[in-house]
């Protein structure tokens, strides 16, 4: 890895700095995180790159760029670009019919009562699920952890996406969401959800590959992200850092799977497209080169240029934001001034996000605190890496962003 010169890229090299003595005295000297690293690139170049804090609990080594972090719901935009790969291929649509890939999401129905172990009463939707409400999260699907309606306690009854080493694989999870009523009809509202799990299943059904294989041989491998998957091999094993979770102000930070002994080490059932990966922060970039570059990376091209600006275009009905559409309890990212395009939340109005940044900078981040950013005004993007859950504790992101945004010259 080379790290240029931040002066002669347009940042103030003094400025950067800040960033790594703002996270070690607000985060790490505080115990509030147990490391963090932190990519910055700008003209495709990466002109910053630190590591602090301890990879494993008890353990000298500290964190590094050969670190593996779990990255939870930063494998949505990978499992979105995948799916449009297929549909350059033309074996897919954006506005295809859910159904039509997947018959046990047909005659689903919107919750209309019951629930709590009453049989669900059900209205018809007033439009077929399209893949583009996958896309967007307009799915009217949720997640079980959202904690708020009878639809979201059917799924945590069902240990639906949560199970993924003993329960059920992607065919099985899709059957059993047919078999619970969507939330409100599809492009009705956005609610962060499984949509991005259920895409995951379209991608294996389309293409008819597992979507491990589908990953590694049409993503990862182009790209060289050698060290991103589903499971960490064992020879890497020692590489995996600990992940924690915060148990409230009296337990604090606490550990939730420890890198020795970590699930990840082992093929899990369930192919969770939504969440499942692992990676570096470099193997990230290179993700975000991709993107940053129009669809292509060192001659190996994933997607076309006009793709890639299609995604990340806003497509909330009536080009609305998130403030006005959100139903949701939880998702990675605030509300006003942001839209949703194709597997990326999309900045539409900087004033009203009242963070520094610019239209069209899109991203998403992880559970474990995990990020990622790309604005191509700027040319700049950053990958931010650390492990521990929930990631809305903290205004970490909202921080790192007018860090890094007024560093710039």
């Amino acid at each position: 890895m080379h790290v240029k010169a931040p002066a002669k890229h347009g940042f103030d090299a003094a400025r950067l700095r800040r960033v790594d003595g703002f996270l070690k005295e607000r985060y790490l000297d505080s115990g509030r995180l147990p490391h963090a690293q932190i990519l910055v690139s700008r003209d495709g170049e990466i002109v910053h790159f630190s590591s602090q804090g301890a990879a494993r609990e008890g353990s000298s080594r500290q964190i590094d760029e050969s670190s593996i972090f779990r990255i939870a719901s930063m494998t949505k935009p990978i499992t979105s670009v995948a799916f449009m790969m297929l549909v350059e291929a033309g074996k897919v649509a954006v506005d295809t019919p859910v159904e039509d890939v997947l018959p046990e999401f047909k005659d689903i129905g919107v919750y209309d009562g019951g629930g709590a172990g009453e049989p669900f009463r059900t209205k018809p939707t007033a439009g077929p699920m399209r893949m583009l409400d996958l896309l967007r999260h307009t799915s009217g699907l949720t997640y079980g952890f959202q904690n708020r309606t009878p639809v979201d306690a059917a799924y945590r009854a069902g240990k639906l996406a949560e199970d993924w080493h003993e329960g059920l694989d992607l065919d099985g999870f899709v059957r059993e969401l047919g078999q619970i009523p969507l939330e409100f009809t599809p492009g009705e509202a956005w609610n962060y959800s499984v949509s991005t799990d259920v895409l995951g299943a379209v991608i294996e059904r389309v293409s008819g590959m597992p979507l491990d294989r589908y990953f590694a041989e049409r993503i990862f491998a182009p790209l060289k992200m050698n060290d991103t998957g589903f499971v960490v091999p064992a020879k890497k094993a020692d590489r995996l850092t600990d992940c924690y979770a915060w148990a409230g102000p009296e337990k604090g930070r606490v550990m939730f799977d420890r890198g020795a002994e970590s699930f990840w080490l082992r093929q899990p059932r369930f192919l969770s497209g939504g969440g499942g990966l692992v990676s570096t922060a470099l193997d990230y970039h290179r993700f975000c080169l991709m993107l940053a570059n129009g669809g292509e990376l060192d001659g190996a091209r994933l997607l076309g240029r006009k793709t890639l600006d299609l995604m990340t275009l806003n497509h909330l009905p009536g080009r609305s934001d998130l403030a006005s559409m959100s139903k949701s309890l939880f998702s990675e990212t605030q509300n006003g001034g942001i839209g949703f395009g194709l597997g990326f939340a999309v900045t539409q109005d900087v004033a009203r996000v009242m963070i520094p940044g610019s239209v069209g900078e899109h991203y998403w981040g992880g559970m474990f605190t995990t990020s990622f950013f790309v604005d191509p005004v700027e040319k700049l993007h950053v990958v931010f890496m650390t492990q521990c859950s929930p990631s809305w504790i903290y205004p970490l992101r909202r921080e790192l962003k007018t860090l890094i945004y007024s560093s710039l010259v």
